[in-house]
């Protein structure tokens, strides 16, 4: 299938139509430095550009021109990129009227991208009438944030309203990118811990743990964060209300000012153009000295906190135009970070070049605990492969089989070595009943579990043994027993919550291993096969009942050969969506969203 790929972005055009199963692209046409001195390449080779300076005309010149090239006439449908989904929009999704006034609802949080976003669709729209339209959404990607990490410290009355959190952006690329990084370190994304630093006219950083975005410097809108070319990134908000009060601007002076003189181009008083920045900085220009120093001092600070969120990484990762081609800004940043274990090969870092060829190189010195990594994103290609699932699954609902739902209750699992110190040495747990997992049971045997404010007694032990130490409990429980438990795919215990666990013969002090257990359905790969699933795929689920709905959002596939089909939530997730084990449900799978539907037995 090949995807009409157009990336509308606040200074640029970028189009691709993308052959997806080869992976490339077959046309290229992108303008850049559009209402200042715009510049236009298709395939590499310049192009002029005979319209005025204004976007809109320059977006019919681009379509226009692609218009008169046979490769136009092979695409199946047309993808665009959005920068804001809002609460609603959390995967890609056909466009339609509704999703077009959604969109333009929304542009009042991105309003330098929803609305130039909105003129592509609707120019293609117009030149493709017939053609499936689909918008992928930079959001979609940060949608896995949790609780503390997207919450505003605001009265939850006024943020609930307003649906008023940390949403994140450039999610598409640091999917993208993060994915790249595993394939080239030969390990899974769902065993890595990556920092990924977007870099160009916009700058994002996010802590991805496990495949999933955890922390994201960018929130509400475009604005927070890293410095940007024009955006200024973190402020104090007292700052906004002494503008407003001592300059007389309006809303709409201060958001201008915000998001079109500030960043880059507000500390040069010149450009927002790194490569011009660093130009003028070696020329002594004292602004530019100013804005590259404040620029990479901002990055390595945030390197530092995500790095302390995720309690160490494999990587840290750069990418987009500046992350990509600036090996200046790369060593400013990496310099004294080398306690954290991330140390730069200088010789390397000026040789690094990234094209489709080498799309992922290292930086690193050979002993560096965490890899430094260069990776040419390719956000064209990560929406055309996504619009191609859309579109393939367009008009098409899969009837599944019905689910059994399972409410796991807080429960230990154990490795030989606790079990012989709490138990004594040798010792075999004894079933007290079978579970619907093959060859897994609730043992007689308990603990108790003791945290820093208070403890459970009689707490179940699962078996088999295992070759982690593992605690599951609630956030109820969390709170209780005053213990940080991160959500967590069942396994992945590093940095997470520490306890005391207390036998009949002794106790074990866990330095980590107490977690939230991430929802999630297991299936056996007949099951994955039937409903159209992979290993690691993230899906929403909606349990519907006669009063109210209730959308789980990031549920966890996991598939293996020893699974039996079920979902599994914990107690405090039951008791909100008033669901009991013994429940069934029916998944449904296709252009729509994911649905589980309760049903009582």
């Amino acid at each position: 299938m090949r995807v009409l790929v157009l990336n509308c972005g606040s200074s640029s055009i970028k189009v691709d139509i993308i052959d997806t199963e080869a992976c490339k692209s077959v046309l290229s046409l992108n303008v850049e430095k559009i209402n200042k001195e715009p510049k236009a390449q298709m395939n590499g080779e310049a192009l002029a550009i005979t319209s005025a300076l204004d976007f809109d005309a320059i977006l019919t010149w681009v379509m226009d021109t692609l218009s008169h090239h046979d490769e136009i006439k092979a695409i199946s449908g047309v993808a665009h990129r959005v920068v804001h989904g809002g609460k609603k929009f959390t995967q890609a999704c056909l466009v339609t009227s509704e999703v077009v006034a959604e969109i333009e609802r929304l542009s009042i949080l991105a309003p330098l991208h929803n609305p130039i976003n909105l003129k592509g669709i609707r120019v293609a729209m117009k030149y493709f009438p017939q053609m499936p339209q689909v918008a992928v959404f930079d959001t979609a990607f940060h949608q896995s944030l949790p609780s503390r990490a997207h919450t505003y410290a605001i009265d939850q009355e006024i943020s609930k309203k307003h649906d008023l959190r940390r949403y994140g952006f450039h999610g598409i690329s640091h999917r993208y990118v993060s994915y790249k990084a595993a394939e080239y370190l030969s390990q899974d994304i769902s065993q890595l811990r990556l920092v990924v630093c977007h870099l160009g006219n916009g700058c994002s950083i996010t802590a991805v743990e496990f495949g999933k975005s955890v922390e994201t410097s960018m929130g509400l809108t475009p604005l927070e964060g890293l410095v940007m070319g024009t955006r200024p990134g973190d402020l104090d908000p007292g700052l906004i209300g002494f503008l407003q009060q001592n300059e007389g601007w309006s809303p709409e002076q201060l958001d201008d000012f915000l998001n079109k003189k500030c960043g880059l181009m507000g500390l040069s008083g010149k450009t927002n153009d790194m490569r011009e920045i660093i130009e003028y900085a070696a020329e002594g220009d004292e602004g530019c000295q100013l804005a590259f120093n404040v620029f990479c001092h901002r990055l390595r600070k945030y390197i530092g906190a995500y790095l302390a969120v995720l309690g160490g990484a494999d990587a840290v990762v750069f990418t987009g135009g500046i992350g990509e081609n600036s090996a200046l800004v790369r060593a400013r940043v990496c310099e004294r970070l080398e306690f954290l274990g991330l140390m730069e090969d200088e010789q390397k870092n000026k040789l690094v070049q990234v094209d489709d060829q080498r799309p992922v190189q290292i930086f690193s010195k050979e002993n560096s605990r965490i890899k430094l990594l260069v990776v040419k994103t390719d956000e064209e290609l990560a929406i055309a492969k996504r619009a191609t699932e859309i579109i393939k699954g367009n008009d098409t609902v899969n009837s599944i089989p019905k689910i059994p739902i399972a409410i796991s209750a807080r429960h230990v699992h154990l490795t030989r070595e606790t079990l012989d110190v709490l138990f004594g040495e040798g010792y075999e747990l004894t079933t007290y009943k079978p579970l619907s997992q093959p060859g897994q049971f609730a043992a007689n045997e308990t603990v108790t579990i003791i945290g820093p404010k208070n403890k459970y007694e009689n707490v179940r032990i699962l078996g088999p043994i295992r070759p982690k130490d593992q605690v599951e409990i609630s956030r109820t429980d969390e709170y209780f027993l005053g213990i940080d438990a991160p959500i967590r795919e069942s396994g992945h215990v590093e940095g997470s919550g520490a306890c005391t666990l207390v036998g009949p013969k002794g106790e074990v002090y866990l330095k980590e291993g107490v977690i939230c257990a991430w929802r999630h359905i297991h299936m056996h790969p007949n099951d994955a096969a039937s409903f159209g699933v992979k290993d690691k795929d993230i899906v929403e689920v909606e349990v519907a009942d006669e009063e109210r709905p209730l959308v789980f959002k990031n549920v966890l596939i996991r598939v293996s050969d020893k699974y039996a089909l079920e979902m599994h939530i914990d107690t405090d997730e039951g008791n909100a969506a008033e669901v009991r084990s013994g429940e069934e449900g029916v998944l449904c799978i296709g252009n729509k969203e994911v649905s589980l539907l309760k049903r009582k037995i």
